[in-house]
């Protein structure tokens, strides 16, 4: 029995070294992040950008969400609990997006983490009702506000308000990236608008209902296969229905994201004689894509080509 109790002891003090030695990593980067000026921790890629752009030179903008992961079903790790907690500011898009987040912002010390919501003060539409699309309460509300360049806009401002009472001393900085942005975002705006004003086809098919926000502002309509979770599949009844409508309207493309798995959208295009195209959510973008200069505002100037290939088609 002793010498089992030896094991065990020394078990311990191994187990508490080691963690004692994550603790310490943990506390030095969190140290290192504060010298170098604020931590952001943001959700997904959009959050990511619209935080960065707004930082610029000042501090460091970690993102949750890893590339090629649909954040729709992301649940955070502890230790990205741990980045949360350690942060000087968290942005998110929306409880209707990131639905972990309420129940996170319970173990979080809202003195000193600045929460970021940054849909808050935009009025979400309803998502989609019909009932197999039902699956998935939380998401009764639409979140994609992003992929509308003006919503884009309001969030923009809405973080760049939390960075700069977290971080007084680089107001005008912040102040100065955050106007020239939202000057890139209105450039945007007017490239969707000179399009879609004069485009004779306001509809467009798409396999994740992503697109409302974007639509409504510009006048379009979205014809959605699924609901607001990509994961989610119409039913036969459903199919059928869309593959008389297709038809019957000519539509010869039907969008689909690059995340999501294809197959629905290819199916419902192999039978009506149409062609997939992505249209992008831009829920996450490679790091690879980001060191070639990719980025938000570049991705939605992609979706509004592939947009032309139906809206300007007579």
């Amino acid at each position: 029995m002793k010498k089992w109790s030896g094991a065990y002891a020394g078990l311990f003090l191994v187990l508490a070294f080691l963690l004692s030695g994550c603790v310490s990593n943990e506390t030095a980067q969190t140290s290192a992040n504060k010298q170098n000026g604020l931590h952001i921790v943001t959700t997904f890629y959009p959050m990511y950008d619209f935080s960065k752009n707004v930082t610029g030179k000042h501090g460091q903008v970690d993102v949750l969400v890893p590339a090629g992961t649909e954040p729709h079903e992301f649940e955070p790790t502890p230790k990205d609990v741990a980045k949360i907690q350690n942060a000087d500011v968290f942005v998110y898009n929306s409880d209707a997006m990131e639905t972990w987040v309420p129940k996170l912002l319970k173990s979080i010390d809202t003195s000193k983490v600045k929460v970021v919501n940054a849909s808050e003060g935009i009025k979400l539409m309803e998502g989609i009702s019909e009932e197999e699309h039902a699956s998935h309460e939380e998401q009764t509300l639409d979140p994609h506000v992003w992929l509308d360049p003006v919503l884009a806009q309001k969030e923009v401002n809405t973080i760049g308000k939390a960075i700069r009472e977290s971080d007084p001393a680089h107001k005008q900085d912040y102040i100065k990236n955050e106007d020239q942005y939202i000057s890139e975002l209105k450039q945007l705006d007017q490239q969707f608008r000179s399009v879609t004003e004069k485009a004779p086809r306001k509809e467009f098919v798409t396999q994740h209902a992503a697109f409302g926000y974007l639509a409504k502002q510009y006048g379009l309509t979205q014809i959605p296969i699924a609901g607001l979770s990509p994961d989610q599949e119409p039913s036969p009844a459903k199919m059928g229905e869309l593959q008389k409508y297709i038809k019957s309207k000519g539509f010869k493309i039907i969008y689909f994201e690059e995340v999501a798995s294809p197959k629905v959208a290819e199916t419902l295009a192999s039978e009506t004689g149409a062609k997939t195209v992505v249209l992008s959510p831009i829920e996450g973008i490679t790091k690879e894509e980001q060191d070639k200069g990719e980025d938000y505002i570049g991705y939605m100037q992609k979706n509004l080509e592939a947009l032309k290939q139906t809206i300007l088609e007579k």
